[in-house]
């Protein structure tokens, strides 16, 4: 069961520091039309929002992240549930689901200290200037990631979740089990997703 969270954890004056910033405009993503993978994605954003009920503030956009995918490829999606549509996106898992450094998470984590990425619901807190500069704060809302605030489980940009790192080693490099995005990207989570919203990672496979 989603705990409830007092909404006052949700926007601190962090956000308000950082709202006028001037950010990079170069996004990569992979636009695609109405597939029978979107419409599972776009399912799932809703079950899960539906699930969090009133612990979030926003319920317009949410992300689902897909583990079962390989990280060379786009496998976090913003589902948009007022227009029907995905985006998708690059994005790494920790080092501690991928010890040999595959490319594929093998297994998640809730433990501190285990690097791994966690599966379940989360919510996006405020902005905050991080080692990777603007980040969102992330709140697990499961067992399965309630250590997230304690192990500093957030979204930040790095150069390692770009493209380019996928066309050099055909696959990104991991993170300490953050959702990590290339810089051009990672704007689309900072004006879209923070604040409120639902990101939900499992290992689900779709393609």
């Amino acid at each position: 069961m989603i705990g409830r969270m007092d909404r006052r954890n949700f926007l601190g004056s962090a956000a308000l520091a950082v709202a006028g910033a001037t950010l990079p405009t170069r996004v990569f993503a992979q636009a695609s039309p109405a597939s029978a993978r979107d419409r599972a994605i776009l399912a799932i954003a809703r079950r899960e929002i539906d699930r969090a009920g009133s612990v979030l503030w926003r319920r317009d956009i949410a992300a689902v992240a897909d583990f079962g995918v390989a990280s060379g490829l786009p496998r976090f999606h913003f589902a948009n549930l007022e227009n029907g549509t995905v985006r998708s996106f690059l994005v790494t898992h920790g080092k501690g689901s991928d010890p040999a450094h595959t490319g594929y998470l093998e297994s998640f984590s809730n433990v501190p200290g285990s690097n791994a990425t966690s599966r379940g619901a989360f919510i996006t807190w405020e902005w905050y200037t991080g080692r990777y500069g603007t980040s969102i704060r992330l709140g697990g809302l499961d067992p399965d990631n309630s250590n997230a605030l304690e192990r500093a489980i957030v979204m930040h940009s790095a150069a390692y979740a770009t493209p380019e790192h996928v066309a050099r080693w055909g696959k990104l490099g991991r993170s300490d089990g953050c959702f990590a995005m290339g810089p051009g990207d990672f704007n689309e989570a900072l004006w879209h997703l923070s604040g409120g919203r639902l990101l939900y990672a499992d290992r689900l496979g779709l393609v």
